[in-house]
């Protein structure tokens, strides 16, 4: 396999970063060479960094986030084109800045479902952070969201989920033929102390599991 090359969207980071990059390039044509080539996965990895490099806080972080973020585009990209069949339902949280409702939401169902179904979580407009007071609110449940970030959707993510969940992006939400679609309505938590939020990560639970026994998905 080839060495990925620097490209564009690398040139004004450090060497490390970009040996990172690099690093990254190579395990995910390691996990998806049965069903891309690589100048589709380097693609991804490239425009997947682009989403994050004009507001990641720490530079250092942004290969990882590129990565994590491109790994989760192919593996829509393989569902939606066949290549990967697993069975499970998939589910898209999407609110508006994906600091608050929609990573509380994915965060209750990823620890109520664990490996019967899949979750992702998107925003129209991400922000730089998780919302401090949804990520104490969630720990007073003892569930840990401080491993997400918040990221935009793509059309093959949209695509390759069976149920979208949106929570305030209101027209900004995609919106896809032959999708189940579903509009939580629930206050905004950003701004708001962990005494505002916990109501709203309540209400998120109950449709949560709502939403998973519709699903017929058991609770661990």
């Amino acid at each position: 396999m080839t060495e990925s090359p620097v490209t564009h969207t690398t040139r004004d980071l450090s060497i490390d970063q970009q040996l990172a990059l690099r690093t990254a390039a190579t395990r995910l044509q390691t996990e998806f060479a049965d069903s891309f080539g690589t100048e589709t996965i380097q693609r991804f990895l490239e425009s997947s960094y682009d989403q994050f490099a004009g507001r990641a806080t720490i530079a250092r972080f942004l290969p990882l986030l590129a990565e994590r973020f491109a790994r989760q585009r192919l593996y829509a990209l393989a569902r939606v084109e066949g290549k990967i069949s697993d069975g499970k339902p998939t589910v898209l949280f999407l609110c508006t800045h994906n600091a608050g409702r929609s990573q509380m939401a994915l965060g209750y169902f990823t620890h109520l479902a664990g490996e019967q179904a899949l979750a992702w979580s998107g925003g129209s407009e991400p922000g730089n952070e998780i919302n401090p007071a949804a990520i104490a609110a969630m720990a007073e449940v003892d569930i840990d969201i401080t491993g997400e970030f918040p990221k935009p959707w793509t059309d093959e993510i949209v695509q390759a989920a069976d149920v979208v969940i949106t929570m305030g992006c209101g027209d900004a939400c995609p919106i896809f033929p032959g999708k189940r679609y579903e509009n939580w309505e629930l206050p905004d938590p950003a701004g708001q102390g962990v005494e505002t939020v916990r109501p709203i990560r309540d209400l998120i639970e109950q449709r949560v599991r709502t939403l998973l026994a519709e699903l017929n998905v058991p609770i661990g």
